[in-house]
């Protein structure tokens, strides 16, 4: 995946998941540890500081030390963490600014596959 993110200069709120998308699906399973996935920690110092990051895993509560352990330890910074959400479709529902500006964004990634997703800031927008 090569893609750049347009954005405007508004504050954001990223919605991102953990397993597959941010480290190895399941490595904290399989491996007994998480690894990140290739770009997705430039990627995510990449996201503008002021901005809102908001996790969202199935994981299940009782790996919630470990799991921020690990985000810590890669000084990966957040601002809340959603723990036991279903495995289903996660969908976002927002209004368009009446400049036209979409206000919601959704990407599919490949499971374990980051690498090459860009952010650029049009301040244009």
């Amino acid at each position: 995946m090569t893609e750049t993110l347009i954005l405007s200069p508004l504050g954001h709120t990223w919605i991102l998941d953990l397993d597959g998308t941010i480290v190895k699906h399941n490595g904290y399973l399989l491996d007994g540890y998480d690894t990140l996935l290739d770009g997705a920690l430039e990627f995510l110092h990449g996201i503008p500081e002021n901005d809102m990051i908001v996790f969202i895993t199935s994981r299940p509560l009782d790996i919630k030390d470990s799991t921020e352990s690990f985000l810590i330890k890669h000084n990966i910074r957040y601002d809340h963490i959603i723990y036991n959400a279903p495995y289903g479709e996660r969908i976002l529902l927002n209004d368009s600014k009446p400049s036209g500006l979409a206000t919601a964004i959704a990407l599919n990634v490949e499971r374990d596959a980051f690498d090459g997703l860009h952010i650029e800031v049009d301040n244009s927008l």
